[in-house]
């Protein structure tokens, strides 16, 4: 995965890309009106009274866009060589396969949907924007859904583990966000990802005094 972060990022149109993320990604404390090629699905962990509350934008993953991408891109090829199986099956029974030909089809489906579900289980959980409210009580993550959508995920500021207490780096490709009731853990790269609001991102995740 980091080797895919990598090539993601030092493509040689990814100055190309830059641009339009630029323009789409441009927002102050406003969910951007499009992320993925869709609008922003409905968190159902929106604490109450935070409906009206202004959030500030206090950090962004500017390439969050391509991997929505790759992950629609693999469920779709996921879907056709699955698919494609059944027929396989039947040319099989009449003689038209042989048996190594079914099984190479039998192994490339499975090793698409074992690609799948890692992939997934890590696109899920990859930190496209973070958003802090005005009061600095909660924290909104902004990541993908399995389908390659935009899904907004509301945390109490009070249960984010700050880096200070984890054993992740900042130097490293990626940290962990945690929660004390272990809830559920995102992963963001401070290396390739941009803080803009240093502030009150120390305020959630504690000082990180090596990215001076």
């Amino acid at each position: 995965m980091a080797a895919l972060l990598r090539a993601v990022l030092w493509s040689p149109r990814q100055a190309a890309w830059g641009r339009p993320f630029h323009r789409l990604w441009r927002c102050s404390g406003q969910d951007p009106r499009r992320w993925a090629g869709s609008r922003p699905l409905p968190s159902k962990k929106n604490p109450l009274g935070t409906e009206t509350e202004k959030f500030q934008m206090v950090y962004r993953f500017d390439a969050i866009r391509v991997f929505g991408y790759l992950s629609q891109l693999k469920v779709a090829q996921t879907a056709l060589t699955v698919v494609a199986l059944p027929p396989g099956i039947y040319w099989y029974s009449q003689g038209l396969m042989t048996f190594n030909s079914l099984c190479l089809a039998g192994a490339v489906a499975s090793f698409a949907l074992a690609m799948l579900c890692w992939m997934s289980h890590f696109f899920r959980r990859l930190v496209g924007i973070l958003y802090v409210n005005e009061s600095g009580t909660v924290l909104r993550v902004a990541h993908l859904t399995f389908w390659g959508r935009r899904q907004d995920t509301y945390c109490p500021v009070a249960d984010v583990v700050p880096m200070t207490e984890s054993h992740d780096r900042p130097q490293e490709l990626f940290v962990r966000i945690r929660q004390y009731s272990g809830k559920q853990t995102f992963y963001l790269t401070l290396r390739y990802g941009r803080i803009l609001d240093r502030e009150r991102f120390m305020q959630v995740f504690g000082a990180l005094d090596s990215l001076k």
